[in-house]
């Protein structure tokens, strides 16, 4: 234990020291005090002895649960269920579940957390009482604190999505967004459409930042040929309909949503003045939600493949539990638009 790690405050409360405070004392990066401790092999002599002299002087102990994990596996996955969290519906958050469960394996441990603070709390009460041998993480986002609490502490871990921040931390699985929304606008442009409108979300989520880059990908592809405005929304239905009705003003002959819940908000703008989606103003969702074929007219979107980005997060974490010392795993997985009702074409661009 010690009282003052390099970049705390004289005099802060006595805690254990972590893996980036050993690798702020030995000026170099986290992944080379992971190497030091699983692969000194890939050290040079003398970079592997200044981290050694670190951990000597800090006292840094790998967290002893997590350590333990590799003598003795439950046979048992961790994963946390946040509920209401903007920027995912839980249509998919419940699909991608289930295809965990089914392909896992292993016994699955689903747990109720209300924030990443809470969520962090539950792993590390987890790994005390031994009871997983790893951690499948969802709703990945920025600055999202997880990810170097678990690679601290040497805890085997996939992420269903990147960890968007300055550095790409762990095995991840992730769809690629921006080639889904890319697609659905392509499809609009081929059916004559030019005023394309963009109705997203707040800027700052990695995954509505990405979705928004296919929007801007194929707008820019066809120079100015097309063009568009964007407006902005959380999942809410009033904030969707009050964002659509402001592209609706704009004279747009099609919406890309970014999401399915986002495009019930152009269903209710539309039906307010009168007009009808896929007749009067075309409209494409993402995550093909089990509700879009119910719509009238049924809603194209984006499906992504859920069932290919469990298993794949599955392999990587069964992966990792058998070797750590193996390379990070990244898989970028493209999804496929469904065509349905409401995009055909309107009579506004022709």
């Amino acid at each position: 234990m010690i009282k003052n790690i390099p970049g705390d405050s004289a005099g802060s409360t006595a805690r254990p020291p972590t893996m980036a405070d050993v690798a702020r004392f030995a000026g170099v990066g986290k992944q080379t005090v992971s190497n030091a401790l699983n692969k000194p092999e890939l050290l040079r002599p003398e970079t592997l002895a200044r981290v050694k002299a670190a951990i000597k002087e800090l006292g840094y102990r790998p967290h002893t649960a997590a350590r333990s994990l590799r003598r003795r596996e439950s046979r048992t996955i961790g994963f946390a269920l946040e509920v209401g969290v903007a920027g995912r519906s839980n249509a998919v958050n419940d699909r991608f579940l289930h295809a965990l469960a089914a392909a896992a394996g292993h016994r699955l441990l689903a747990f109720s957390v209300g924030s990443r603070e809470q969520e962090i709390q539950r792993y590390d009460e987890l790994l005390r009482e031994q009871a997983v041998d790893g951690f499948v993480l969802d709703r990945t986002g920025n600055d999202d604190p997880r990810h170097e609490w678990l690679l601290d502490r040497l805890v085997p871990f996939v992420a269903f999505g990147r960890s968007w921040g300055k550095q790409d931390y762990g095995d991840w699985v992730d769809v690629d967004g921006a080639a889904g929304v890319e697609a659905a606008t392509e499809h609009l442009i081929a059916a004559g459409h030019r005023n394309i409108g963009l109705l997203r979300w707040p800027a700052g989520s990695g995954t509505g930042d990405d979705r928004t880059e296919g929007w801007r990908r194929a707008m820019e592809r066809h120079g100015t040929l097309v063009h568009g405005p964007s407006a902005t929304a959380e999942n809410r239905p009033d904030a969707a309909r009050r964002a659509a009705g402001t592209l609706l003003d704009e004279g747009v002959s099609a919406i890309v949503a970014v999401s399915d819940a986002l495009a019930l908000g152009c269903y209710d703008a539309l039906r307010e003045r009168g007009q009808r989606p896929g007749r009067d103003v075309a409209a494409t969702g993402f995550d093909d939600s089990p509700f879009v074929e119910l719509l009238d007219p049924p809603l194209t979107s984006v499906e992504q493949p859920l069932e290919q980005a469990t298993e794949e997060c599955v392999r990587m974490l069964l992966d990792r539990i058998a070797d750590p010392r193996r390379p990070y795993g990244h898989r970028l997985l493209t999804p496929r638009l469904v065509v349905r009702g409401s995009s055909g074409p309107s009579a506004a661009d022709g």
